[in-house]
């Protein structure tokens, strides 16, 4: 085995859980999931994971072919992490396993939601019946963070980087957008705070906010 333990089981969810069921190795999938990022964007989309910690991961992630590294050519020339297309085929995984999460009666509420987390939190929360019909191309800024997304067809895409023509773009501080999008805050006040700006069609942008509903408590949640 490539890890240092193992569950000594032939079931292949226990030889799945052998390879990312170390603690910080689903979530440092699910910070590349939305592309390569070096060591120190990494560290800071997990800032409660020690550098030591984080980078005995991606030694195990690469040793077992879910991440590789490469460097990036010339300016930048630095090194980055990224996932295999084999690594990348966990992303369903991570969306149902944060769906399933987000209905537990013990999550913590108040916890830091950092800026991959909450877009990807989009992927996992889109529901296709309030999408109805749309066909928007948005671009969402994140401080230095910018993502297109896109709404067509009752399916919604985001990945990293500028849109081009975008029908309308948002720009917050994940905090903020995160309130607008699972804490019912009003849009209208958020704009008026400043922390939340928006170009476009604000009919659009609201359709937009709303496309993230939770999903209701587990049934134990509610004494049931």
């Amino acid at each position: 085995m490539a890890t240092s333990r193992t569950y000594d089981d032939g079931c292949a969810a226990a030889h799945a859980l052998d390879l990312v069921g170390e603690r910080w190795a689903l979530l440092v999938v699910r910070e590349l999931l939305l592309g390569p990022k070096r060591f120190t964007d990494l560290k800071a989309g997990l800032p409660h994971a020690s550098p030591n910690v984080l980078a005995q991961r991606l030694k195990d992630l690469e040793r077992v072919g879910v991440v590789r590294r490469r460097k990036l050519p010339p300016p930048a020339a630095s090194r980055v992490y990224e996932l295999t297309d084999w690594g990348a085929e966990l992303e369903p995984v991570i969306i149902r396993l944060g769906r399933w999460g987000a209905r537990s009666p013990s999550k913590p509420r108040d916890a830091e939601l950092g800026i991959d987390s909450l877009i990807l939190s989009f992927k996992t929360m889109f529901d296709p019946e309030i999408a109805g019909d749309l066909e928007a191309t948005y671009e969402l800024r994140l401080g230095e963070d910018i993502f297109r997304a896109r709404v067509s067809g009752g399916h919604f895409d985001v990945e990293r980087g500028s849109a081009t023509q975008p029908d309308t773009i948002i720009e917050a501080d994940s905090d903020a957008l995160a309130r607008v999008v699972y804490e019912g805050r009003p849009l209208a006040e958020a704009l008026s705070s400043g922390n939340v700006r928006t170009e476009g069609d604000e009919s659009v942008v609201e359709h937009f906010l709303s496309l993230f509903p939770l999903p209701a408590p587990a049934a134990s949640a509610v004494g049931t």
